[in-house]
């Protein structure tokens, strides 16, 4: 296995908890989950169970304030997410229920764990808080980006995100929001993809809006708003991989206009073929630009932006470059999907069918099967009230699945 060795800021997670069903352990258990306190995380206040101790920040967002903590039941660090203000906003409430609802549908080694949802409150009317009680991991793929890296480490974290997207498109989610932020990773070079407050399900003809996804890893159907399908996050992932090759955005747009600019600068204007997929609108607009011929991969990505060939593995800086010649396709179309970048020559050294067609036991026994067909988790709107009775019976679903002694920690696929 190989290493990242990543400086790390909090305590390295302890190893994979047990199952237990020891009545004694399971009545100290259960006493800790109705018992509270509370303290002081910069300028919110968390009120957790006992059971979560040496509460310590390790980031902050628009979504919560996330911190790591020990929990004493499944003798294991983790992370605990607050929600920002969930019901200031029917906005806020609808991304809160839809990644909780996300979270408890999705299980793989490449997807963040969900360990544990609560709320302090006794009532829905009391009901203001929400806690999401995850996996502890040790980086960002941010941090990764700075590093050197050889293609051994390259390809395999490029193959657990397709791993990853491949489990979520399986049950009909569409990510829309890769980005190195919400990608985590361990010292040991394990990835996992967090944060579903803005993932969609896949609604077949469903105009997707442009404004949600994160600029820079914004596939052009996306800024050209078009309707967009599972290889949109295809897009991303070539992003991403762009930046640990280059240590920099392959497309910092500074603003809608400039996004799109970035891109055909660089990958040359589309063909006639696929601007006649465009609205009359945007087509006139996108005509109306100055037409660039574009660079070729060779140029965008040069043998001396590599790390050396792998004598072990095969591993060459040209399969690198065309596995990126096929991510970075402006038409959708004739971009390559995750199963084919899965069976790329720089990818396929590490795969495993158990891992990309992961279907977990525990999931089958605790929960359906992980496919999400319901457009109305995208499409219904309620009032804030509405969403919060939603939320709440969410959070009530989770106590009463778990209630029976079963501690849920790493996912039975995990081993």
């Amino acid at each position: 296995m190989y290493f990242l060795y990543i400086c790390l800021e909090t305590e390295v997670p302890l190893g994979c908890p047990k199952y237990t069903l020891c009545p004694d352990f399971i009545m100290n258990r259960n006493k800790r989950e109705k018992e509270f306190y509370s303290l002081d995380v910069g300028d919110s206040t968390f009120t957790v169970l006992k059971r979560y101790q040496n509460l310590r920040p390790i980031g902050s967002g628009a979504q919560g304030i996330v911190c790591s903590a020990y929990d004493h039941n499944l003798e294991r660090n983790v992370a605990i997410k607050k929600l920002s203000r969930p019901f200031q906003n029917q906005t806020h409430a609808k991304r809160a229920y839809r990644e909780l609802v996300l979270m408890k549908c999705v299980n793989h080694k490449n997807i963040i764990g969900l360990l544990n949802v609560f709320t302090p409150q006794k009532t829905l009317e009391e009901f203001q808080d929400v806690y999401i009680v995850m996996e502890l991991m040790d980086a960002n793929l941010c941090q990764v980006i700075q590093m050197e890296l050889d293609h051994e480490r390259l390809s395999y974290l490029l193959y657990q995100m397709l791993c990853g997207i491949k489990h979520l498109h399986a049950a009909g989610i569409i990510h829309r929001d890769l980005k190195p932020s919400n990608i985590v990773v361990k010292s040991d070079c394990t990835l996992k993809i967090l944060d579903f407050g803005l993932a969609r399900t896949a609604a077949t003809g469903l105009l997707m809006t442009p404004y949600v996804v994160t600029r820079y890893y914004r596939a052009p159907e996306v800024i050209l708003g078009m309707g967009y399908q599972a290889n949109v996050d295809v897009w991303s992932i070539g992003c991403i991989m762009a930046e640990m090759v280059r240590g920099s955005v392959l497309f910092p747009g500074t603003d809608h206009i400039d996004q799109w600019n970035k891109v055909i600068e660089q990958l040359g204007t589309p063909s006639q073929e696929f601007l006649m997929k465009l609205n009359q609108s945007v087509r006139t607009y996108v005509e109306n630009r100055p037409r660039y011929a574009g660079f070729t991969f060779e140029k965008l990505f040069p043998d001396v932006l590599f790390p050396a060939d792998s004598e072990h593995n095969k591993l060459k800086a040209s399969q690198a470059r065309d596995l990126l010649s096929k991510m970075l396709v402006i038409d959708a179309s004739k971009r390559i999907s995750v199963s084919e970048a899965l069976q790329h020559p720089y990818i396929n050294v590490w795969y495993d069918p158990t891992e990309v067609e992961a279907v977990s036991t525990y999931l089958l026994i605790m929960w359906p099967p992980p496919l999400i067909t319901d457009k109305q988790l995208d499409e219904r709107e309620h009032t804030v009230e509405e969403w919060k009775d939603l939320i709440y019976m969410e959070v009530q679903d989770w106590e009463e699945r778990t209630k029976n002694g079963v501690i849920r920690g790493q996912p039975a696929s995990l081993g």
